[in-house]
């Protein structure tokens, strides 16, 4: 959820289309291709996380947070804004380091982490409402080609 909103107040974000988007990485070296249709139960992201760990990535996320299906904190965004996020993952290693270190550079820009604990909470709750499943290979059309994986 934290680097859904991070990727969002970056600006790395786009929508292609109806449900379509490209999500590029913290460093900008990739660019991820998303497909949700929470209508039909959908989503599809060519991300590590989501291909090879099965879980819905950061990627999704964001889309569906843009979409209005999750909620969306600009305040909170903000706070996250340019987090080194892979950086962060290959030094530390651990997520639970990672959202520590993330929260701490959230608290010098005013955040207070029970907030973006508040806010994960909540929005996990509606992720699960929305009742998701992966499907491994979106409409083409949907997706038009381009895209690097990662």
């Amino acid at each position: 959820m934290l680097e859904a909103l991070g990727a969002i107040a970056d600006g790395r974000v786009e929508r292609l289309g109806p449900g379509v988007y490209r999500v590029t990485s913290s460093e900008g070296d990739r660019s991820y291709r998303v497909y949700v249709d929470p209508g039909r139960g959908l989503a599809y992201s060519d991300d590590n996380g989501t291909r090879l760990r099965g879980y819905v990535g950061y990627p999704i996320i964001a889309a569906l947070m843009l979409e209005g299906l999750l909620p969306l904190d600009e305040r909170l965004a903000e706070a996250l804004r340019g987090v080194p996020w892979r950086r962060l993952n290959e030094r530390l290693k651990r997520y639970a380091l990672v959202e520590r270190e993330v929260k701490r550079l959230a608290r010098e820009r005013g955040v207070d982490p029970g907030e973006l604990d508040g806010f994960v909470e909540k929005a996990m709750e509606r992720l699960r409402g929305l009742r998701l499943r992966y499907t491994g290979s979106p409409p083409l059309e949907a997706l038009g080609g381009g895209g690097s994986g990662g």
